[in-house]
């Protein structure tokens, strides 16, 4: 495969129960040696499961979706390759055939249901819209509709719009990419 300076995401294999930790060694590798412009986002895919106890109580446990699995959002070059793959905890790549040869990307429509599912927005930089600029939402319950943007949290990836349905304002809470501004 050939570097193509683009960024995609990658499934990484590690350890059982080191997922967290391979994050972690990895965010700070990235850092450490120069490589944000290259490896932007570690994702440990999980889920929030609330129990009640015996006592009545809820507690709230957060389990794994893919136990032994990493995604990195990163541009394949070989030095960002190295990084990764020489990452403490990280045993491979998924979609390597092994021999040296780098990895195959996830395809869009994965990676953009999965951090769906997270609640993550598959867009990382920053939406570039104003509150007050009209928007149209391209995927989810509200499809097709124009709305207004009250409210923009890059923080979370997330925007509130107002929708003007059956003759009333209906507040949205959207990922950035389930819309695009109005030319």
């Amino acid at each position: 495969m050939a570097e193509t300076f683009e960024k995609k995401w990658y499934v990484l294999h590690t350890y059982a129960g080191y997922e967290n930790k391979v994050k972690t060694n990895l965010e700070s590798r990235a850092q450490s040696m120069g490589m944000e412009d290259f490896i932007f986002r570690v994702v440990v895919p999980e889920e929030e499961k609330v129990e009640t106890t015996k006592t009545g109580k809820e507690k709230v446990e957060f389990l794994k979706t893919f136990p032994g699995y990493v995604l990195v959002e990163m541009v394949m070059t070989d030095r960002s390759w190295y990084v990764v793959r020489n990452t403490p905890g990280v045993t491979g790549f998924v979609g390597s055939h092994g021999a040296g040869s780098k990895p195959a990307p996830l395809l869009d429509e994965e990676i953009q249901g999965i951090l769906r599912q997270l609640g993550m927005s598959s867009r990382h930089e920053k939406f570039d819209a104003e509150i007050g600029e009209s928007v149209t939402i391209i995927d989810g319950a509200f499809s097709g509709l124009v709305g207004k943007i009250t409210a923009i949290d890059n923080e979370k990836m997330k925007l509130h719009v107002d929708i003007d349905m059956f003759g009333r304002e209906t507040s949205a809470e959207l990922n950035f990419d389930q819309v695009d501004k109005l030319v």
